[in-house]
């Protein structure tokens, strides 16, 4: 087990929570495809990240640079990736500082803007001094322990009524009226864009030249697939939990103290407390990851020194970092602000998912590791699948669709 890990706790932060309990408690079990539509994305699409990793030892940004002959396409490529990843981030941000926030507002009773404030502040300072190490290890212990409880509570609250519901939602795909937003948020908070950068750039260090590319290739498969289909579990548990604390209840969640009650079964009175917790511990990790992430991949894409104390790769995790807390601080409803944040990755996932089909065709950087036509037609398929969800998001936004 190695990098698969890593992309797991990157996705399970508290937009995958918030969006989670959302899709539960509005949809019951009817979206539940479009989680193992994600999940099934995103093997497919991280086991190709990897991969480019362990055979070309490049990460995604340079193999992406050096793929197209013209000069003005191959910049235009970068630049669209690098808006597409930074806008992303900026708004996956928004959601990590906001789940942090109403996580600290459960506890205290502070109004959530203020916390924004004092989130977006102290990710600052740990990501300067770098003592974020420390402290990572400690939250991502918290986000743990709250997936377990999730898990627990989900076996405790599924009836075997239920099954039926569940397999429906899981394999018959359909779009509840005002749904729409969500399924694309789940989307959108499962296969993070930003992952795809992080993934092939880490195989390298767990898998280096020095071991057979045909054993790092098996070891690095089994890795992914076994930490995402985990991730998995925790994310259909909590949509479980969601759905028994709330479905048909016509309640609408607007606090972390409402999502807290789908452990009740489990926790009773101290689920309120263990919840906020955890949905600080999510925010706050994630809060120190995606603006590093950013940085990673915005300086790889142009070339740049992966020094965290550059003027430039500092610069680009400090826009991420900033444009997220204002957002946060600005937003009026904070649930809404993190289920729209992730929808906003789900439109702009297919855009780095094309040019990662790009990259993985090239025969002189993968030679016979290169996409096979098994490969190039499901990752096509993600990606139309994707773009139509997404331009349909786009469209309602703008009212065109009622």
């Amino acid at each position: 087990m190695g990098p698969g890990l890593l992309v797991t706790a990157a996705f399970i932060g508290p937009g995958t929570v918030t969006t989670a309990s959302v899709a539960g408690a509005s949809t019951g079990y009817a979206i539940l495809w479009a989680l193992v539509f994600s999940i099934i994305a995103t093997i497919i699409l991280q086991e190709m990240s990897a991969r480019l990793g362990v055979v070309s030892r490049e990460g995604l940004g340079e193999a992406l640079r050096t793929t197209f002959n013209n000069p003005a396409i191959s910049w235009a490529a970068v630049v669209l990736v690098i808006l597409a990843i930074t806008f992303g981030n900026a708004a996956f941000e928004t959601g990590n500082i906001t789940g942090a926030a109403i996580g600290l507002e459960t506890l205290s009773g502070i109004s959530p803007r203020v916390w924004a404030v004092i989130v977006g502040i102290a990710a600052f300072l740990f990501l300067a001094s770098g003592a974020y190490k420390v402290i990572e290890r400690v939250l991502i212990a918290l986000v743990v322990v709250m997936s377990v409880v999730f898990i627990l509570t989900a076996i405790i609250v599924i009836r075997p009524s239920d099954v039926p519901d569940i397999l429906a939602g899981a394999v018959v795909p359909r779009i509840p009226e005002g749904a729409l937003i969500t399924v694309v948020a789940l989307i959108g908070t499962t296969v993070v864009p930003y992952n795809l950068f992080l993934h092939a750039s880490s195989v390298q260090e767990k898998w280096p030249e020095s071991v057979p590319t045909r054993e790092a290739l098996a070891e690095s498969r089994i890795d992914t697939t076994i930490s995402i289909l985990l991730g998995g579990v925790i994310t259909a548990a909590i949509m479980a939990t969601g759905a028994a604390a709330f479905f048909g209840t016509g309640t609408e969640i607007t606090d972390a103290g409402q999502m807290a009650e789908q452990l009740e079964p489990l926790l009773g009175a101290f689920a309120k407390y263990f919840f906020a917790i955890g949905l600080f511990a999510a925010g706050m990790t994630s809060a120190i990851t995606a603006p590093l992430a950013a940085a990673y991949a915005t300086s790889g894409a142009l070339g740049w020194e992966n020094n965290l104390r550059s003027t430039r790769f500092r610069a680009v995790w400090f826009i991420v970092l900033a444009v997220g807390t204002v957002l946060a601080v600005l937003g009026t409803n904070p649930v809404a602000a993190i289920v729209f944040a992730q929808a906003a990755n789900g439109v702009l996932l297919p855009i780095v998912a094309v040019f990662l089909l790009f990259v993985m065709n090239r025969s002189d950087l993968l030679g016979e590791f290169r996409n096979g036509t098994v490969g190039n037609v499901i990752g096509v398929i993600i990606v139309l699948f994707a773009a139509f969800l997404g331009v349909r998001t786009i469209l309602l936004a703008l009212g065109v669709l009622g």
